[in-house]
């Protein structure tokens, strides 16, 4: 078992448990296949049900009776700045594991990476000024005061396509809080998990506290299920999202998830149609169009519906579709076979039902690799398939609306509500409306989104929030203690 090339990890053939890199129990590995070339480029270890078991056992005594269970905030947060500090030193390793098993573009990877690990010492800093011990006013005692306890055991399972920044997010609020996490990446991505496992051992986090198991479909719903897990944090598909909320419901366990979306971006009149076509061509493309806060539903008013349209062709004809380490390259290729068959199958169905303006077709200079050229499609019914479901692929839907009225109507007239955004140069009109808009976000003026705020979903977009200071609070059960005297703190 080996990583892909210039791609510096220790263990790959191991997984890691109770701060031990060991041989999975399964023998089995899982292959990373280059969406670029569909060559495999490496292997990991594959954990199955008896892998799981023992990284929740781990974690269960870490949390239970181990050092952990006694550190302070202060002492976990020095921990926390030593893991950054190593995971500074691992950008390259980072910014390369991203291009070579996802396809995301090499020119994005570097300040993507960096960016991400200066989100996770944004989180430190919250830990850092977080009163997780606070006195408060009592009518039923002398003392009344308020703790926030660690919530125990985290399952943390984050999806292919942003594989670093959503992993290191749920490891640093559950570590902050004093949780102890079980990392579940995907099996397409499994490689920043291991950098992330890596850092914990560098930093010295005691045994048990972090561990890594990367498995298939069956192992990871094992995980979910197990009776000792507390919390189950899952990025991810909404499908996926209904089966792990099921389950901890069951239990009532908890659960924080953030799934799909099918975000709408409100033209107003007053925006200029060449510089909305310029923003939303370049956006449907970032990442392949395989981000869950995509703006993939355009909504404009009906007189301007053919001159945006128009003008959002002539800009993707511009896109250089290659390779993902190609420095010129502006759309590389989606990340896995499955996801363009997947793509491809939405764009067939949105010939039936709208107009295909530009693309829908396979690159013509591009023989190998999950390419797809950048697709609009116009006259886009709003109930119609492409309009409803997240199709995670750079597919953009022109959606023709008569006023502003029936322009928040057909935004809200979804199943998701994750993001959106109002394209307008008046602040006060984009404030007016993203108070309308049913959605965890909303931007003016393109795909805007701060980790360090809250994000999250309404409707089937998920439940709970992550980035801020809710994001810690998610991590955290709350006590009341009713006392007689004022306690040493």
């Amino acid at each position: 078992m080996t990583t892909p090339a210039r791609v510096n990890i220790g263990h790959p053939d191991k997984v890691y448990i109770n701060g031990v890199w060991t041989a999975a129990h399964s023998g089995r590995t899982i292959e990373l296949i280059s969406p670029n070339s569909e060559a495999v480029i490496g292997a990991v270890a594959e954990a199955d049900e008896a892998d799981m078991d023992a990284a929740v056992a781990a974690a269960r005594a870490a949390f239970d009776d181990g050092p952990w269970a006694c550190t302070t905030p202060a002492e976990r947060i020095a921990l926390l700045k030593k893991m950054a500090a190593h995971l500074h030193t691992r950008t390259d390793d980072l910014a390369r594991a991203w291009t070579l098993q996802m396809g995301g573009l090499a020119s994005f990877a570097g300040p993507m990476h960096l960016g991400a690990t200066m989100g996770f010492e944004h989180i430190i800093g919250i830990a850092e000024r977080f009163n997780f011990i606070e006195h408060r006013p009592s009518t039923g005692a002398a003392v009344g005061l308020v703790a926030h306890e660690p919530v125990g055991v985290v399952a943390a399972i984050a999806p292919w396509n942003g594989p670093y920044g959503i992993m290191l997010h749920k490891v640093g609020y559950a570590l902050a809080a004093g949780c102890t996490i079980i990392m579940k990446p995907s099996p397409e991505t499994p490689l920043e998990a291991y950098i992330i496992a890596e850092a914990a051992e560098a930093a010295g986090v005691p045994a048990g506290v972090v561990n890594l198991v990367c498995g298939h479909r069956a192992a990871s719903d094992h995980l979910v299920c197990n009776h000792d897990v507390d919390k189950v944090s899952f990025t991810g598909s909404t499908v996926a999202g209904k089966r792990i909320a099921s389950v901890c419901g069951e239990r009532i366990a908890r659960c924080t998830l953030e799934l799909g979306g099918k975000s709408a971006a409100i033209v107003l009149d007053d925006f200029p149609i060449a510089v909305a076509a310029q923003m939303l061509a370049g956006t449907i493309c970032m990442m392949s169009g395989q981000v869950c806060a995509m703006l993939s539903r355009v909504i404009v008013s009906r007189h301007r519906h053919d001159e945006l349209a128009a003008a959002i062709a002539a800009e993707m004809a511009k896109i250089t579709i290659g390779a993902s380490d190609d420095p010129t390259t502006q759309l590389g290729p989606l990340a896995m076979k499955r996801q363009l068959e997947r793509v491809e199958m939405y764009i067939e169905d949105g010939k039936r039902t709208a107009t295909l303006v530009y693309g829908g077709k396979r690159p013509a200079h591009l023989a190998q690799g999950y390419f797809i050229e950048p697709t609009l499609f116009a006259n886009v019914r709003n109930d119609s398939r492409i309009a409803q479901e997240e199709i995670f692929g750079p597919v953009l839907c022109l959606i023709p609306c008569e006023d502003e009225d029936d322009a928040i109507r057909l935004a809200n007239a979804s199943p998701f509500g994750l993001n959106g955004s109002v394209f307008t140069n008046d602040a006060q009109a984009a404030y007016r409306m993203a108070r309308r808009i049913r959605s965890g976000a909303v931007g003016q003026n393109g795909l805007r989104m701060d980790f360090g705020l809250p994000y999250g979903g309404f409707k089937q977009s998920g439940l709970g929030r992550e980035g801020g200071v809710e994001g810690l609070l998610g991590y955290l059960e709350v006590k009341t203690m009713l006392l007689d005297a004022m306690p040493a703190l």
